[in-house]
């Protein structure tokens, strides 16, 4: 094995039990809410082994910077934190959990796992997952999907102050 793959290895075991962390063992929302932020690190940190950087460096600013800031926050505001415990809920739910997760782990490894170490290495220019070589081909080649996004995201702002006006 070399050492990239040992690393991605590390990290994906990290991924998967941050993931449980949110899902299995997480009975607190705000503990839930930072087994996600971990998951959001360690994805980053995936990506910037696979080299793009672009995309790392997205993933922990935008995710678990500002997307989880405003989970954190809505938690807080419900107070989700010192809500009831569902422990007999959960504790019967929980074996079904592990079936279902076992099953989608098999699935996922017979299907991705195998055959990614069947194929061989692509040769990979030293500029992908750069800024510059994403900013080229998002405002050359996808300039029009680009731009109508950005359309309907101030389209999704404006009508979220129209909403939020209503209420005031």
């Amino acid at each position: 094995m070399t050492p990239n793959q040992i690393v991605f290895l590390v990290l994906a075991f990290i991924a998967v039990m941050a993931s449980a962390g949110v899902v299995v063992f997480g009975a607190n929302a705000v503990r839930s809410a930072l087994f996600l932020v971990l998951n959001f690190f360690v994805l980053g940190f995936i990506y910037f082994t696979l080299g793009a950087q672009l995309l790392g460096i997205t993933q922990i600013m935008v995710y678990a910077g500002a997307i989880m800031v405003l989970f954190l926050f809505v938690i807080m505001m419900l107070q989700l934190h010192h809500g009831p415990q569902l422990k007999k809920y959960q504790d019967a739910k929980r074996p079904l959990a592990w079936l279902i997760g076992l099953g989608i782990f098999c699935l996922v490894f017979t299907q991705v796992i195998q055959k990614l170490s069947m194929t061989s290495q692509s040769p990979v220019t030293d500029e992908y997952g750069t800024p510059k070589a994403v900013g080229l081909v998002l405002y050359s080649t996808y300039s029009w999907p680009f731009e109508v996004t950005s359309v309907l995201l101030l389209i999704g702002v404006v009508g979220s102050i129209l909403l939020a006006k209503r209420r005031i």
